[in-house]
């Protein structure tokens, strides 16, 4: 079995479930960016900003486990909650934004929020992009790098292009979907970081400062590793955050394809 395919079993599996140092420069990047060191304190102290991650945009089918349907959200629900934002005066906003206002406390829009989405899933582009253009709101687009215009299910170079034109953020996450907490070698870190970071940039033509960890699963030890990097914010799910690295560990909630409009607000509302 080549690499490829191997890595594409895998992906079988994420298709219905996935979701204080020195200044450095990103060493991947075409376009360097630096990363200075930030009181923690305060960024702990700032009120979080709500965040919600979403996976596939399809109907549910009878083959899809209860626990899958958290992380599938039928496109009717979807648009319900996209129109539920807009009318409730949210406004999104993208990382640079985030990082500037946890950092600095540089001012947001009022009522703000951040959509990010993982995995490279073709309805992201297909249902969610012209759905929230509706409401001129910008998402966050943390890809697979495996999958790139090699299977039909996942957005091609073009798309991914075409969402970074249009003012969305383009980030890594990872190109397999492996699990951060496992990778521990020059290698891993090459294939999972460093190429993907490389790649991303070539087709968007924009340094990728922003990484979400697969599962949502981290640990302190490789944080570092991202540091390294020259990444500025890494998202994991709702977790609590590491309070000496809270930069690395940006929590977001998944919207269920199970609730109802007054469920994403309740949980907006109290899971930030």
């Amino acid at each position: 079995m080549s690499k490829f395919t191997s890595a594409l079993a895998v992906l079988g599996l994420f298709a219905t479930i996935t979701c204080q140092a020195k200044p450095t420069e990103n060493p991947t990047s075409s376009l360097p960016f630096v990363v200075m060191p930030q009181n923690n304190a305060a960024i702990m102290g700032r009120k979080q900003v709500p965040i919600l991650c979403y996976h596939q945009i399809r109907d549910w089918k009878p083959t899809d486990s209860k626990v899958s349907k958290d992380y599938i959200i039928p496109p009717a629900a979807f648009k319900s909650h996209m129109k539920l934002l807009a009318d409730q005066g949210y406004h999104t906003i993208l990382p640079d934004q985030l990082y500037d206002y946890l950092t600095k406390g540089t001012p947001l829009p009022s009522k703000p929020i951040m959509l990010t989405f993982d995995d490279t899933d073709k309805d992201q582009f297909d249902i969610a992009r012209p759905e929230m253009k509706k409401y001129g709101f910008k998402g966050v687009f943390f890809i697979m790098t495996v999958s790139i215009g090699k299977v039909k299910h996942y957005m091609s170079s073009e798309q991914i292009k075409q969402l970074s034109d249009e003012g969305n953020v383009i980030a890594s996450h990872t190109w397999n979907h492996s699990n951060f907490k496992k990778l521990s070698t020059a290698k891993d870190w090459e294939t999972q970081l460093d190429k993907p970071t490389k790649k991303l940039e070539e087709i968007t033509g924009k340094p990728v400062k922003y990484f979400a960890f697969p599962f949502g699963v981290w640990n302190e030890a490789n944080l570092p590793q991202l540091h390294k990097r020259g990444f500025k914010l890494a998202f994991q799910l709702a977790e609590k955050r590491d309070a000496n690295d809270p930069l690395m560990t940006v929590r977001r909630i998944l919207d269920s394809g199970y609730w109802s409009d007054k469920a994403l607000l309740n949980s907006i509302e109290h899971s930030f």
